[in-house]
């Protein structure tokens, strides 16, 4: 059976349908989901795209955070269903308090948008596990508020315990703590991270480079080896 993977609408996002390309070169199935449904429609993992949910009014992801979705996303999230968020996703995530610290504005105050080389820390999660640890990669940054902080206690710990999945490498792009470019929870099955893998997963578009595709295909083999 066709693993199922939801990809969250909200008001504002802008990613969403090249999450499902992304998803469905993978081998497979999206499922579009309403910042309204009140239940996820029996997805196997989950997707919070980028954009600027509810124009990040207030704080990126703040408002997105209290949508209909998220409640059973949350409760899911936390019995073990793999999601991740990418961009405003990420903010997303923070905001619901299913990964630790806050997005700031980036220390420069400019949107910026690059090409960037990251390094894969953590291989280990649901989302990572096409990846090797130490492997540089180039994924697509766009953002205006990607500076992620957090007190100097859960910064030791994500360190200690292997949680920062990806960091910034040669430049540090939006004055985050510790190059941090993607965390992970505890458990890794909930990845939240910046840069955009769902635009570097064709060789004929952006980057000219697929190594955004392992995001997906990494999740599809967990799901099938389940």
């Amino acid at each position: 059976m066709t693993a199922r993977i939801g990809v969250v609408t909200f008001p504002g996002s802008l990613d969403d349908r090249d999450t499902q390309r992304a998803i469905r070169l993978a081998g497979a199935e999206p499922v579009a989901l309403w910042h309204k449904d009140k239940y996820l429609h029996q997805v196997d993992a989950v997707v919070l795209c980028g954009g600027f949910s509810y124009g990040d009014y207030l704080r990126a992801g703040a408002i997105a955070r209290f949508s209909p979705v998220m409640e059973p996303l949350i409760e899911q999230a936390k019995a073990g269903l793999p999601v991740l968020g990418i961009c405003n996703g990420f903010q997303i995530l923070t905001e619901a308090h299913l990964l630790p610290g806050a997005m700031l504005g980036n220390d420069h105050l400019h949107f910026i948008c690059r090409d960037q080389k990251l390094r894969v820390e953590n291989a280990d999660t649901a989302w990572t596990t096409d990846y090797s640890a130490g492997q540089e990669i180039h994924i697509p940054l766009k953002n205006m508020d990607g500076r992620y902080v957090a007190d100097e206690r859960t910064l030791d710990e994500l360190e200690a315990e292997g949680r920062v999945a990806f960091r910034y490498v040669d430049v540090n792009p939006n004055g985050s703590l510790r190059d941090i470019a993607g965390i992970t929870n505890a458990a890794g099955n909930v990845v939240g991270l910046m840069p955009h893998p769902e635009h570097a997963v064709e060789p004929l578009i952006g980057s000219g480079r697929t190594d955004g595709l392992p995001f997906f295909t990494s999740i599809l083999k967990k799901l099938v080896n389940a």
